[in-house]
């Protein structure tokens, strides 16, 4: 294993590449009624176990100090796989909560279904799904085809990291009930408007992509995203994922406006650092008052583990679970969370700082 090193971070410079995403948004929500994040929760449908009986956790030594276990259908499906976790904490907002994003990767060849989000409360245990689109200018979405492996909360906005392309964001403010406009949530085997009706495989909120940033070059990667707000300013930390043993990958960070875009000069955004990877197979990065915290993926039969290294030093090793995954840190509490992603063994866990 190596020390956290680093690197230039020109790479990783992106371009905002806006189009007509907020258009499209826009036009979208001239139809359907846009409900805020808290709402979403309220009325949240599916119900968390906490504590619940997973093997995700097995021989890890000390175990989670808190976790939550989904509905036997999400625990247990082969379509989606969840990869990417973010929190209030992250965003500033006093109520707990996380996001947490799946991507579509069907047993059976079907319709591609892209992203969705799950949006849960740990005061109540209650979650619901979102699904991510692509909104277009006739009022007509996509979705969005993408891994989805890690997302940052930040103010309104929420990051999705594309992993060859670059950021793509969304407006929470945005997300869009089809049952404002309609009794019920359509055909669960549909997709789309038809017939005056929308549709989107059953689920009733919608959430539009509005921006995005991107690369002009290729090489980088952006595997998974996490907020630092223990410096100043804020930062985007994003990095890669390898699986190839002694081919390790780059983090990156972006400063943050206060309205949660990169700064940037003229659309341009140069992260202000960036470093080597100690090792391959980097699922996730936190950065937190000067050290950093990776999460390295095992095998099916092997457990993860955590990496913790300040800029220089080779890494200290905790147990992590089978399967660990994106990271954000809950700052209120002291400990950081992440999420697994084996069905029959999925869980969003935290562990002390």
């Amino acid at each position: 294993m190596r020390k956290l090193v680093s690197v230039s971070p020109e790479p990783y410079t992106l371009h905002r590449r806006t189009g007509g995403l907020a258009e499209g948004a826009a036009r979208l929500a001239e139809d359907l009624k846009a409900v805020p994040v808290a709402k979403v929760l309220a009325g949240a449908n599916r119900t968390a176990v906490r504590k619940g009986a997973t093997t995700a956790f097995n021989g890890m030594r000390p175990g989670p100090a808190d976790w939550f276990t989904f509905e036997d259908g999400d625990d247990d499906t082969r379509d989606w796989y969840p990869q990417g976790l973010t929190s209030a904490s992250d965003a500033g907002i006093s109520d707990p909560a996380f996001i947490a994003s799946w991507y579509w990767k069907p047993e059976v060849d079907t319709e591609e279904r892209g992203v969705r989000l799950t949006f849960l409360d740990p005061q109540t245990a209650k979650y619901r799904h979102v699904l991510c689109v692509i909104a277009k200018a006739d009022g007509s979405y996509a979705p969005v085809d993408i891994h989805a492996g890690g997302i940052a909360w930040y103010g309104d906005l929420l990051y999705i990291a594309d992993t060859t392309r670059g950021l793509r964001v969304f407006d929470l403010r945005g997300i869009l009930d089809i049952r404002s406009v309609q009794d019920d949530v359509g055909d669960h085997t549909k997709f789309g408007r038809r017939e005056g009706k929308y549709h989107a495989y059953g689920y009733r909120f919608l959430l539009p992509q509005t921006d995005c940033w991107k690369l002009t070059a290729t090489g980088p990667v952006f595997s998974f995203a996490s907020i630092d707000r223990s410096s100043a300013p804020d930062r985007l930390v994003s990095g890669e994922y390898t699986d190839v043993q002694g081919d390790v990958g780059r983090l990156a960070c972006w400063n943050l406006e206060e309205d949660g875009t990169l700064a940037a000069d003229k659309g341009v955004a140069v992260p202000c650092e960036a470093y080597r990877a100690p090792d391959f197979k980097i699922q996730g990065a936190a950065c937190h008052k000067g050290r950093w915290y990776l999460s390295q993926a095992g095998t099916g039969a092997v457990r993860g583990k955590l990496l913790e290294a300040e800029p220089g030093a080779v890494p200290e090793v905790r147990d992590y679970p089978f399967g660990p995954e994106d990271l954000t840190v809950w700052r209120e509490k002291k400990q950081l969370w992440s999420l697994t992603e084996f069905p029959r063994r999925r869980a969003i866990y935290g562990v002390p700082l």
